[in-house]
């Protein structure tokens, strides 16, 4: 297969919509589907995989054109990263996180040398980079509170103390964004940017998950980890408003949901050969023959095909980012659906470890525990109906969104 050049210019960003580039992603959908299986059972993380995506030069591919990336924008990225999911979903969801960070903007806060410094080392060695938040005792950030992790301010720098857990891609990243807190009277919250190599880290392989076995997500020990001043890259007073940004939180939905679609894609495709392969000896044909089969197969595809109109339409920026965690809650739990069905149709076969559908359903179970999760997202979403019911009416006293309020009587 040939490089994708990492040149900054339009016609490199031109050929990501090729009918070249989309046969480049299908061979990697069943290059990595050939070893899938092994990773799963061993729970081995995949470093052949990120090797041919840098000698693809698909690590930087969201990295800025003007930094020496390809560019890519979220509809361009939401196919590559289906593409890994339907072959390898771990490579992707590690992937995801790499994609996400360079799509961000939140080097632009950065020094200048180290935002460089972490972009070379991308696009040159294949360097990735993740966040690393979650604590044993915390646990998600995103339920709120100060992380345990501590940057104590000394002479020399910063000295890093805590445990993270739920590490994704550890067993390859490069560098580490770790969550932590300042010791200053009044703290400073944020992300240090930690080299994975800096002396006193400790990784213990305590990753033996469900599914998504192959993302090496252990738990990472930093004890008395020293980094210079200059890596406390972005912090924030304790308590200060979260600087949210609304477009990397529609990539983040979008890319995720992108994944598990594609585990259910892999699912449906198992059942349909598995029905056209069984043919029951009191049958004397294949199950796909019976009108049953026939009908259940479509109404998976009519799920699936729900799933590609919000993922589209999101991804070519038709969908507002205020409605980002909608897509993951409905593209999500319909790839589950999909799955499940699945094993309801094939019985026995679907669960057994000999067939590639009870490891689809271990995987696409994962996409519930992402942030934000379900309850989240509908509360937010719940609440926000309200808030905006209540503005209505404050804003337009004859009644709800303007429409007067008059009684049954009046109606007549």
């Amino acid at each position: 297969m040939t490089a994708i050049l990492r040149l900054p210019t339009a016609e490199h960003s031109h050929q990501l919509d090729s009918p070249e580039f989309a046969a480049l992603l299908e061979a990697l959908t069943a290059e990595f589907a050939a070893t899938a299986a092994q990773h799963d059972r061993d729970g081995s993380f995949p470093h052949r995989n990120f090797e041919r995506l840098h000698e693809l030069g698909l690590l930087g591919l969201t990295v800025p054109r003007a930094q020496g990336g390809l560019g890519a924008n979220l509809a361009q990225t939401t196919r590559v990263i289906a593409a890994i999911a339907r072959g390898e979903p771990s490579t992707a969801l590690v992937l995801t996180m790499q994609y996400l960070h360079h799509a961000s903007g939140r080097g632009a806060k950065w020094p200048q040398h180290l935002l460089q410094r972490v972009v070379d080392d991308t696009l040159r060695d294949g360097a990735l980079i993740n966040a690393l938040r979650v604590e044993p005792e915390l646990g998600t950030p995103a339920r709120g509170g100060l992380p345990g992790t501590i940057a104590r301010r000394t002479p020399e720098g910063w000295r890093i103390s805590g445990r993270k857990i739920y590490s994704t891609g550890i067993p390859r990243l490069t560098w580490l964004g770790v969550w932590a807190r300042s010791d200053d009277a009044e703290p400073l919250v944020g992300s240090w940017l930690v080299h994975r190599d800096t002396p006193g880290i400790t990784v213990i392989e305590t990753w033996d998950h469900l599914g998504m076995r192959a993302t090496g997500s252990h738990e990472v020990v930093f004890d008395d980890v020293l980094v210079p001043l200059d890596h406390a890259v972005d912090v924030n007073p304790a308590g200060a408003a979260p600087e949210l940004d609304a477009s990397l939180l529609l990539w983040m939905s979008v890319l995720l949901s992108a994944i598990y679609d594609a585990v259910a894609r892999s699912a449906r495709d198992w059942l349909a050969g598995w029905l056209e392969e069984r043919v029951p000896a009191n049958l004397g044909a294949p199950l796909s023959s019976l009108p049953r089969f026939q009908e259940a197969l479509g109404q998976l595809d009519a799920w699936l095909f729900s799933n590609r109109v919000i993922l589209d339409a999101a991804a070519n920026g038709a969908v507002q980012p205020a409605d980002a965690f909608r897509i993951k809650y409905l593209v999500t739990n319909t790839a589950i659906q999909v799955v499940e069905k699945a094993i309801e149709l094939s019985g026995n076969p679907g669960l057994s470890r000999a067939n590639p559908l009870e490891r689809h359903y271990r995987d696409v179970l994962c996409s519930r525990i992402h942030t934000p999760q379900n309850d989240t997202i509908l509360i937010n979403s719940g609440r926000a109906a309200f808030a905006a019911r209540a503005a209505a009416r404050k804003a337009s006293p004859t009644g709800v969104a303007g429409i007067s309020t008059i009684t049954a009587k009046d109606a007549s």
